[in-house]
């Protein structure tokens, strides 16, 4: 398990994990196993962040297997390019 950056919290932190606070995103992140993040959605205008994006549609395409955005990367990549964004 990784560390949670200022602005990133797992749905578990939250109130009710089904509601996400507005200016926020729920974003599932794994390869197998999935995690829930809620991230700023401010991080959509992030060159890496639209990578991952990028690779998201390029594996499921707008079919998702779960219901909000899942972004197909190690949990530790998607840590990296959120603290990354966290130091602009």
């Amino acid at each position: 398990m990784g560390f949670l950056l200022p602005g990133m919290f797992t749905a578990k932190q939250g109130a009710d994990a089904r509601n996400v606070t507005k200016g926020y995103l729920a974003v599932y992140v794994g390869e197998t196993q999935k995690k829930r993040f809620v991230v700023p959605i401010s991080y959509l205008k992030s060159p890496s962040f639209q990578n991952l994006l990028s690779q998201a549609e390029e594996e499921f395409g707008f079919d998702h297997p779960m219901v909000g955005l899942t972004i197909p990367c190690t949990e530790e990549a998607f840590i990296d390019v959120t603290r990354s964004l966290n130091t602009l």
